[in-house]
């Protein structure tokens, strides 16, 4: 059964009555929906033997407007008014949301938006017989979230070339993940991987041919030894 019903049907004494509650019930615009006229009705004759019209009103894009409809309960219930907007373009659906303190929806990291994002996708394809990509963002924070890693990336894979030693970034998403990997793929010099589990899964930059060294130990019967199987290590910090 469908969380956000799509289609309705409403009885007045004209179409163009019927038509409105039906369009106000779903919360769209003319544009946004199909109209059907079930029944035209009739006046009767002196007020006798008069019959309601009867329309039947289906939103154009089921998961556009599953999209709005549950973002929007959820921007209602934090007293935040946000303007959606959407472009359905294929099997993507596009949401960018505009409002004052969009901070809050981001969250720390995009952690916020994140989570939206992927609640939004659970939502959409309940509603949708094909899968539909969801892709939610605000004030280009996406845009500039990816210009960031591709930054990060770039100084430490220099840092790692030039020191030697590997080094573990916080804790990031998939997506995120791969941006990383990617930028990373044909750099001659290092070379990336991922270790943990999620949501706590981490990318590690690492030189390219990489062997572990050996830190000296001090043993009560044999002084320093440097060859001492126990004390091999990887360094995750410069």
């Amino acid at each position: 059964m469908s969380k956000f019903p799509n289609q309705t049907e409403k009885n007045a004494k004209s179409v163009e009555e019927a038509t409105a509650l039906a369009l106000d019930e779903l919360g769209v615009s003319e544009n946004e929906a199909i109209i059907e006229v079930l029944d035209e009705g009739s006046k009767g004759f002196l007020g006798l033997g008069s019959k309601d019209a009867r329309v039947r009103v289906t939103v154009k894009e089921p998961s556009v407007f599953a999209a709005k409809k549950f973002l929007g309960d959820i921007f209602r219930a934090m007293n935040m008014e946000v303007d959606i907007h959407t472009d359905m373009t294929g099997e993507s659906l596009n949401i960018n949301l505009e409002g004052d303190d969009m901070g809050i929806i981001i969250g720390k990291r995009g952690d916020t938006l994140d989570a939206l994002q992927y609640l939004t996708s659970l939502i959409v394809n309940h509603e949708s017989k094909d899968y539909v990509k969801v892709a939610l963002d605000t004030e280009n924070y996406r845009e500039k979230r990816t210009e960031s890693l591709l930054s990060l990336s770039n100084r430490l894979a220099d840092k790692v070339a030039k020191s030697g030693r590997k080094y573990t970034l916080e804790p990031m998403n998939p997506y995120e993940r791969r941006i990383i990997h990617a930028n990373l793929q044909s750099n001659a010099a290092v070379t990336t991987y991922s270790v943990g589990d999620e949501p706590y899964r981490k990318v590690v930059i690492a030189p390219k041919n990489s062997k572990p060294y050996y830190r000296k130990t001090y043993h009560k019967n044999n002084g320093y030894n440097s060859n001492y199987k126990s004390d091999l290590i990887k360094s995750d910090e410069f």
